[in-house]
């Protein structure tokens, strides 16, 4: 009995929150990662990584949300093209958190080109093409916050301990 004291009292240790310094990336899943049937295994390799999944949903974006979205890309000739093919079917938008979550997102999710995208990347391992890259990751923390509130409300976003958390971060890195 003592001894599964001692186990339940390690455990309840291991789960204490990792550190504020966690960051939230955004994750589309685009029309063709969707059609192609790759959600599953998208998500799979965030989880295998050690990232937290704190919000999902399918979504359709509206042209205000696409134009807010890609407003860098307003005065380029594909801005148009890119947001008709980001309306034309759902969406599955993600939020994941953890430490230097957005630059190990970007470094799961390969670079923008398809072809030239990083084996075993998501996109080295699954895109041919630059426009069909299958995957949009936030490209900063300041771009994940807009993001975030262009897709997600806060009831939708989820704050929770995750079991492997401790199995995942150092106590140092916890914090601890």
């Amino acid at each position: 009995m003592r001894e599964d004291r001692k186990v339940i009292e390690l455990i309840e240790e291991k789960l204490k929150p990792i550190p504020m310094t966690a960051e939230r990336s955004v994750v589309l899943l685009k029309p063709d990662g969707l059609q192609r049937g790759l959600l599953g295994e998208i998500i799979t390799r965030f989880e295998r990584k050690g990232l937290k999944l704190v919000a999902l949903k399918m979504l359709k974006l509206s042209d205000e949300t696409l134009s807010s979205w890609y407003e860098h890309h307003k005065d380029k000739p594909f801005f148009g093209p890119l947001k008709s093919f980001m309306s034309s079917m759902p969406v599955v938008a993600m939020l994941w958190e953890g430490i230097e979550a957005v630059k190990t997102v970007r470094k799961l999710t390969g670079t923008t080109h398809g072809r030239e995208a990083e084996a075993g990347s998501i996109r080295g391992d699954f895109s041919m093409s630059q426009q069909l890259n299958l995957i949009h990751a936030s490209d900063s923390v300041e771009t994940a916050q807009k993001e975030q509130g262009l897709v997600f409300t806060e009831e939708e976003i989820f704050d929770y301990e995750h079991a492997a958390m401790p199995w995942t971060y150092s106590e140092e890195e916890r914090g601890e």
